[in-house]
């Protein structure tokens, strides 16, 4: 899943959709999520590549400082108050 961009507002919504359409179909293969054409993620896109990653494990393709705080932010578990943990 290649994703590009700026993940904020409504793209967070258009991606949640992409995701629940693709998701069905991956049964046995793995997530790959293409991140290297990101260029900003708000929060809920932060919140929604986590949900994407716990729910996959996916492989993130990262190539730049920025992409890789990215899919930094995506493997980062968030605790049951809803703060950022281990």
């Amino acid at each position: 899943m290649r994703l590009e961009g700026k993940m904020a507002g409504a793209w967070v919504d258009e991606c949640r959709k992409a995701w629940l359409s693709l998701a069905p179909s991956l049964s046995p293969r793995k997530l790959s999520l293409d991140l290297r054409g990101l260029t900003f993620v708000d929060e809920a896109g932060a919140q929604l590549l986590r949900e994407i990653y716990e729910a996959t494990k996916a492989d993130m393709l990262a190539d730049s400082p920025l992409t890789k705080h990215f899919a930094e932010q995506a493997r980062r578990q968030l605790g049951s108050n809803g703060h950022k943990g281990a």
